[in-house]
């Protein structure tokens, strides 16, 4: 049966708004789609970076701890190596320089009168090492006799016509140099025995002599010790 003209222009604007609400709909369901998917690439992306600088982060904090060890490493390191060149010159096993005062003493050059004794007229080891105890006793940091580095190892006594010195022989004049303040090194000689040396000086003519240089002395090292039956207390 054939529909009126009415009829069928009602279907046609019947299928025409279904078919547009149907087009709406999927425009819809499209941009929500779209929407949903930019949302979970934001929230992907914002928490790789939230993971990113916790690494960044972490990685600071090693570097920091690294960076402390380092210079605690590296503070340990300068203060041992103080302490050590602090020992190597109370040892005298290294070469110093500084201010300090020198010491000449020398036989004398007047011919032995008959009745005096000829020794009289010579510098004995015990006047090098007064004058060394006296040196130290005003402050001296380092002395050297001839050249030759005064330590605790250090031996002065007269072997014949000569006197001997760290094992080397040692012949007048004895040049001692002392390194330390020159006013104290000078204020030790007021002393009994320098003005005991000053009274042979005018009666035999020993030379005995005190000055302050203007240059810089400098105290050779020491030669090391071997030691072949001394060895470190453990613990100590």
């Amino acid at each position: 049966m054939a529909l009126p003209k009415k009829g069928k222009m009602l279907i046609t604007m019947g299928l025409g708004i279904v078919g547009f609400l149907f087009i709406v709909l999927l425009k819809t369901n499209g941009v929500q789609g779209a929407q949903g998917v930019r949302s979970d690439n934001a929230t992907s992306s914002l928490i790789q970076t939230e993971q990113e600088n916790q690494q960044l982060a972490n990685d600071n904090a090693k570097l920091r701890q690294e960076l402390n060890k380092y210079t605690e490493g590296q503070n340990a390191a300068s203060l041992t190596n103080q302490q050590l060149q602090k020992e190597k010159i109370n040892a005298g096993v290294t070469e110093v320089r500084g201010p300090g005062v020198r010491i000449t003493l020398d036989d004398s050059q007047m011919p032995a009168k008959e009745k005096d004794d000829p020794n009289a007229y010579l510098i004995h080891e015990e006047y090098i090492r007064q004058v060394i105890n006296w040196l130290w006793n005003g402050g001296a940091e380092a002395i050297a006799v001839n050249e030759q580095r005064v330590t605790s190892n250090t031996e002065v006594f007269c072997s014949g016509s000569y006197i001997q010195i760290n094992g080397t022989r040692q012949m007048a004049p004895y040049i001692i140099e002392a390194v330390g303040d020159p006013h104290n090194l000078q204020s030790a000689y007021k002393f009994y025995f320098w003005d005991r040396l000053g009274e042979i000086q005018q009666q035999y003519g020993i030379t005995r002599k005190l000055e302050v240089p203007n240059e810089t002395l400098v105290i050779p090292a020491s030669q090391p010790k071997a030691y072949k039956y001394a060895e470190p207390v453990k613990g100590g």
